[in-house]
């Protein structure tokens, strides 16, 4: 394979890593209240069931 290819490859990967490494340092947190994590397991269940009524 001629270098320029190599050096195409080299810029693509590099490009996706990079992509991925600056994603993952501006990703934040969320903080949830105990309310808040009550209503979303109860919506979980909610969706689960209905899942398996479905089936």
């Amino acid at each position: 394979m001629p270098w320029y290819a190599w050096l195409i490859l080299l810029i693509a990967v590099g490009s996706v890593v990079g992509g991925l490494m600056m994603l993952r340092q501006t990703a934040t947190k969320v903080e949830l209240t105990e309310e808040q994590r009550q209503r979303v397991k109860e919506r979980n269940a909610e969706m689960d069931a209905k899942d398996a009524q479905n089936r």
